[in-house]
């Protein structure tokens, strides 16, 4: 028994779907366009709803801001409108906000201040060492005076020392009219050229100069914009 329709695989006795019907009224797709003006009128409405949502929350907002404004009173030094978080205003930044390790140097410092010379180092002579050589670069590479100078006198830069001495030689010292007799075991000394300058800076130091480089040549940039 064979029968039409798409139930082909059922068993005898059990009828079988008709066929679907393939004419011109009914070519089997759909024979209508899309509703243009439906689907704008959709979009239309989902945005004027949207708006006017947004205008809502807006509103919404402003009225809670107001509420807590006339609850909190008028502005005083006590509560003020600032900016941002942490800066008062006059743009200084809030001692409260301040991190406890600088002012655990801070206090450091004023106990330093007022205990009597002389004093402990403080930081294993790291910062005293640094501001000693920073001492020293100022009177070898800079010209400056000072009262334990005879008058008209200054310091010139070490380097242009060189240069003078370079050109004008060192002074002989006067000759002695007695020989000096060396002992058992001297010798007479003689002047050689040192392998180093005696000079090492410390890594600390390093870092403080590297810093303050670094410093100078952001000060320098904002300065040229």
């Amino acid at each position: 028994m064979h029968t039409k329709g798409h139930d082909m695989g059922k068993p005898e006795g059990v009828a079988a779907h008709a066929a679907p019907q393939h004419d011109t009224e009914h070519p089997g797709y759909e024979t209508q366009d899309v509703n243009i003006g439906g689907v704008v009128t959709f979009l239309a409405g989902l945005a004027g709803f949207v708006t006017i949502f947004f205008f809502f929350c807006f509103a919404m907002g402003k009225a809670i801001n107001y509420a807590l404004a006339k609850h909190d009173g008028p502005a005083d030094k006590w509560h003020t409108n600032l900016s941002s978080v942490g800066v008062t205003k006059y743009g200084q930044k809030r001692e409260d906000l301040t991190s406890n390790a600088t002012l655990e140097q801070r206090q450091l410092q004023r106990m330093t201040q007022v205990f009597p010379t002389p004093r402990l180092e403080t930081d294993d002579g790291n910062q005293d060492l640094a501001d000693l050589h920073a001492r020293e670069d100022l009177l070898l590479h800079y010209y400056s005076s000072s009262a334990d100078l005879p008058s008209g006198t200054i310091r010139i830069p070490i380097d242009r020392a060189m240069q003078l001495v370079v050109q004008r030689g060192l002074p002989q010292a006067a000759a002695s009219d007695q020989p000096v007799t060396l002992m058992a075991g001297e010798s007479k000394p003689v002047v050689t050229a040192p392998l180093t300058n005696g000079f090492a800076r410390t890594g600390y130091e390093l870092q403080t100069i590297e810093a303050r480089n670094e410093r100078n040549e952001f000060k320098q940039a904002q300065e040229k914009r």
